[in-house]
């Protein structure tokens, strides 16, 4: 898009709706450019007739003209500042919330191709910029003008030889500021871009600051942040250099304009076309319009870091999950639960090898297969692609003979949970951690599930029991509680079909064997799929695929798969040696 089409973009999604308020503004803005305009004339019978013609009964009038003009001037600047301040709030937060939406609906892969400390950049700093740009942006444009325009007329109704020359500072800020404006744009993209790489950076070492001291990193990490930091700064530096490049070149302009209406004004006087208090209400009057020929100057530069912002943000507006209901979609209507895998392809990029490979499942509904394979064989792609979080590139999915292509998402992961080794949990209580299944559940409910899923057992143990704050990802939890809680919230949630990816790996045995009581729990008379190495799971199993470089190539149930498939007995005989 071009800059035109930016601005007409954020003109009518964000700004439009408060036009009436920034027409409030703009009122006030008129009141403040007439009462600053006020000042400047109100010098020309201060000094022609309190100072040279000396008229005692206006000696309280004028300047109490100059006060209220002053008072007013305040209080206008103020009352319009307020209500742009209130408009500039409402459009940070409907850009944040449209941004946010456009992320949490955004497809999987999407999300996992961009480090979350730069979606953080662009919510933080980015909608910074946006939001300077469609509120402050257009009240300095109004104020400033309306001010100049006022102060213009003063200047030419003093003495018109003097303002044609002046004006010519307008045209040489304009073209400042145009130069400065594009360099600006270009330094502000790659100070985000920098700002974004820290935010990514920190992130990851807040989560993985126990590696980085038990392998002693912490002096590698340091150069690596100063690295970051060091460009940032420079970056930083760059944009404020360039943003304060106009003041000495306003400055010197000013000084040289000024020394030149002096010496003209003086032969002006000299002649007798100029009188002494034209001469200074001109000079205020040229002198006040300085701060806002200097603000429009600088304007642009704003105005080119909001495009810039825009740039990256509008396209994740703009983002369409490619993975959505089609037309006419139907509700999912689960009986038994049986899937099938009819032909399915899959990768994760189209240059990329098929992770799936013409697959087919017949998976069972309301018992326990069991996917079997070495790390990579696209076990927990095929979990993965039940509730769409990603789409096969060709084949159907059906459950219980309905294509789930063909039916809303919402019906089809309304009757799925998911459990995997990664326990995602959220810094809030554990009442809400397991309610977040289901939020209209009681406390009895909650309860309940928490006592199938044996977590009851150590949060009755807590001095703030369900009202206990876990910490980020329940950091102060152990991994056999934190797999509890994530198994009481899919008990919670009472769906028709589980999918467990490797939800028993990495525990103790007495941990282990309360959480396979609590899977029992979970998926007693319902469709489940589970990823494990351990023996224990699969021996329990209807039914076991065993999958290999993405192609199912055996599958029965475990004494028939010892005797007929290598690749099974194989797996099987690696496990009982690590038991």
């Amino acid at each position: 898009m071009t800059d035109v089409q930016i601005l007409k973009r954020l003109y009518n999604d964000y700004t439009k709706k408060y036009l009436r308020n920034i027409i409030f503004s703009l009122f006030f803005s008129l009141i403040l450019a007439g009462s600053t305009s006020a000042v400047a004339y109100l010098l020309d019978p201060a000094i022609k007739q309190l100072f040279i013609e000396q008229k005692k009964h206006l000696m309280l009038v004028v300047p109490g003209l100059i006060f209220l003009a002053f008072a007013i001037k305040g209080i206008s600047l103020y009352i319009a500042k307020v209500i742009m301040i209130g408009v500039s709030m409402d459009v940070t937060r409907d850009i944040q919330l449209d941004l946010f939406s456009s992320i949490l609906n955004s497809d999987t892969k999407v999300i996992e191709n961009k480090h979350s400390g730069k979606f953080i950049s662009n919510l933080s700093n980015d909608v910074g910029n946006l939001t300077t740009l469609v509120s402050t942006v257009i009240l300095n444009i109004f104020k400033d003008s309306f001010t100049l325009i006022g102060l213009l007329c003063v200047m030419f109704y003093q003495n018109w030889k003097l303002s044609l020359f002046a004006m010519i500072m307008i045209p040489i800020a304009s073209y400042a500021a145009k130069t400065l404006g594009k360099r600006m744009g270009k330094v502000t993209t790659q100070q985000m871009q920098r700002a974004g790489i820290l935010n990514s950076y920190i992130m990851e070492i807040l989560k993985n600051h126990k590696l980085a001291k038990i392998f002693q990193r912490e002096e590698y990490e340091q150069d690596r942040a100063n690295t970051i930091i060091e460009k940032l700064k420079e970056n930083n530096k760059k944009m404020n250099i360039v943003f304060v490049r106009t003041s000495p070149i306003m400055e010197v302009f000013t000084g040289i304009l000024i020394a030149i209406l002096i010496y003209l004004s003086a032969n002006l006087i000299a002649k007798n076309e100029l009188e002494i208090g034209n001469f200074f209400s001109f000079l205020a009057a040229m002198m006040l319009a300085y701060q806002p020929i200097r603000s429009l100057a600088t304007l642009n530069i704003a105005i080119q870091m909001g495009v810039s912002a825009a740039r990256r943000v509008l396209p994740i507006i703009d983002n369409v999950p490619e993975i959505q209901d089609k037309e006419n979609c139907k509700e999912l209507i689960l009986e038994n639960g049986e899937i099938n895998f009819n032909k399915v392809s899959f990768n994760y990029s189209d240059d990329g090898l098929k992770i799936l490979n013409n697959i087919n499942l017949n998976i069972p509904g309301r018992k326990m297969t069991a996917l079997v394979g070495h790390s990579g064989a696209g076990k927990s792609t095929i979990l993965n692609l039940i509730p769409r979080f990603y789409d096969s590139n060709s084949g159907d999915i059906k459950i219980d003979k309905q294509s789930i292509y063909e039916s809303s998402i919402y019906s089809l992961r309304k009757n799925i949970s998911l459990v995997s080794q990664d326990t995602t949990l959220f810094d809030d209580t554990i009442y809400n951690n397991i309610a977040y299944a289901n939020v209209n559940a009681s406390m009895s409910d909650v309860k309940e599930a928490a006592d199938y899923s044996f977590a009851s057992e150590f949060i009755e143990k807590l001095p703030d029991k369900y009202d206990t704050i876990i910490g980020e990802n329940g950091i102060r939890l152990s991994g056999g509680e934190k797999q509890r809680l994530s198994i009481a919230r899919a008990i919670l949630k009472k769906s028709s079909i589980i999918l467990l990816d490797e939800a028993t790996s990495s525990l103790d045995a007495e941990t282990e064997s309360k959480i396979q009581k609590a899977i029992h729990f979970l998926t007693k008379g319902r469709t489940t799929i589970v990823i494990a190495h351990r023996l224990s799971t699969i021996l329990n199993s209807d039914a076991i695929y065993v999958i290999d470089k993405g192609c199912v190539i055996d599958h029965g149930k475990h004494d028939e798969l010892l005797k007929t498939s290598q690749t099974y007995r194989n797996f099987y005989e690696k496990q009982l040696k690590k038991s």
